[in-house]
């Protein structure tokens, strides 16, 4: 059969190996071939390749009007990125070339537009790239192939802005069978805006208990993913990390002295895209018996390139010992607050908040992403599944902040 004549037909990226491909980001070339092996003499009639980005988002939502009727929206939305177009081969006459058989190569090379997002799958929306290849000879169907590459957009948390404390304090009064039972007031405080996954952040907060009832208090770093089209906005969230602590007594008042919260592995911000976003927040709340819970909420930018081991991280000791000071320790404690244990950070039995406890936000594709001298530290997948879920008997109620 004439179909027969095609053994392989494949791209391929330079600088992929075995189990690995490479990752990219804005500016940077990317290079490679198209491999066409052929058991008999073909005739072609071209060969093209079309490198493509793109960022889609779609969702339906159903109304009701009346009693009975019901009808269904759909929001729609899609955002080029990259767009490239190459002609590998055509024969200069306009005529069929003959290609004899064997191995036959078709380099390739384009630049990518200096800003990018960075690669994204999410249940209303992705981020994709892609290079395809089109086989076309007369009489036969087109052959196509298409690889996909992962683009990520480096995030420096080496800036003031990210570098910058964040701070806030909420208070209210707690309500028992309609009278007041006293004041519960809230203050935390990190000493940055920016981290990258597998660091810890250290929370500092003040719970001040005046009321007749104990609190409890917790904190979580939640993702958020926005998905824009139309005019309107559709909403995921997910906890990926919590922490919780002792409960605090009518008339007390608790320090936390830098409680560890660790970044588990996350995809980063993705902050300047049409139609996405993607968002993290820490946040921190009092748990109020009879009355709805005081929430504070510190912004959080996740980043893929960490903080500089010299010069960025001297200020930021420098930095921190002033945070410390400021949040009223006087002096920095000689010996530091010693960090929970790990079955305290993370484990799902103890926390309020399961991680990652929105399970319609399942992943739709692979998301492969390498580690470059940890400079530029690529995301791992968008993963809304625990990778060591508990058992039914230990998993607990989903509530969140």
């Amino acid at each position: 059969m004439l179909f027969d004549k095609v053994k392989a037909f494949v791209v391929q990226l330079d600088g992929s190996s075995a189990g690995a491909e490479p990752v990219f980001s804005g500016g940077q070339t990317v290079a490679g071939r198209v491999l066409l092996e052929l058991s008999g003499p073909a005739r072609v009639g071209s060969l093209k390749l079309r490198a493509r980005g793109r960022a889609h988002v779609h969702w339906t939502e159903s109304r009701s009007a009346g009693s009975s009727t019901a009808y269904t929206q759909s929001y729609s939305e899609r955002v080029e990125i990259v767009s490239h177009r190459t002609m590998l081969l055509t024969p200069d006459t306009g005529e069929i070339t003959t290609l004899p058989p064997g191995r036959h190569e078709f380099p390739f090379s384009f630049q990518l537009p200096p800003t990018l997002v960075t690669s994204f799958e999410g249940k209303h929306g992705s981020v994709r790239y892609c290079i395809k290849a089109t086989l076309h000879r007369p009489w036969i169907p087109a052959c196509r192939t298409r690889k996909v590459f992962t683009v990520i957009e480096p995030v420096d948390i080496n800036t003031p802005a990210l570098l910058a404390p964040q701070a806030g304090a909420q208070e209210k009064i707690a309500r028992s069978w309609y009278s007041n039972s006293g004041l519960v007031s809230l203050s935390a405080k990190i000493d940055r805006k920016g981290y990258t996954p597998g660091e810890v952040i250290p929370v500092f907060a003040e719970i001040d208990n005046s009321s007749t009832r104990p609190v409890l208090p917790r904190a979580a770093v939640v993702q958020t993913q926005t998905f824009m089209a139309r005019g309107a906005r559709k909403q995921k969230r997910a906890v990926v990390a919590s922490l919780s602590g002792e409960p605090v007594g009518p008339g007390r008042r608790v320090l936390w002295q830098g409680r560890a919260l660790r970044i588990p592995p996350v995809g980063p911000s993705i902050l300047h895209c049409r139609v996405l976003h993607v968002d993290y927040a820490l946040k921190v709340c009092v748990d109020i018996p009879g009355s709805s819970k005081l929430l504070l909420e510190l912004p959080l930018v996740i980043g893929t390139i960490p903080l500089h081991p010299f010069g960025s991280r001297s200020s930021s000791v420098g930095s921190h010992a002033s945070f410390l000071l400021d949040w009223g320790l006087g002096v920095l404690p000689e010996q530091p607050e010693a960090p929970p244990e790990y079955s305290e950070v993370v484990a799902v039995e103890q926390s309020p908040f399961p991680l990652l406890q929105d399970t319609d936000m399942s992943v739709e594709g692979p998301f492969f992403t390498y580690i470059q001298e940890f400079r530029f530290r690529p995301p791992p997948l968008y993963s809304e599944e625990d990778p060591n879920p508990p058992s039914e008997a230990m998993r607990p109620h989903c509530r969140t902040c």
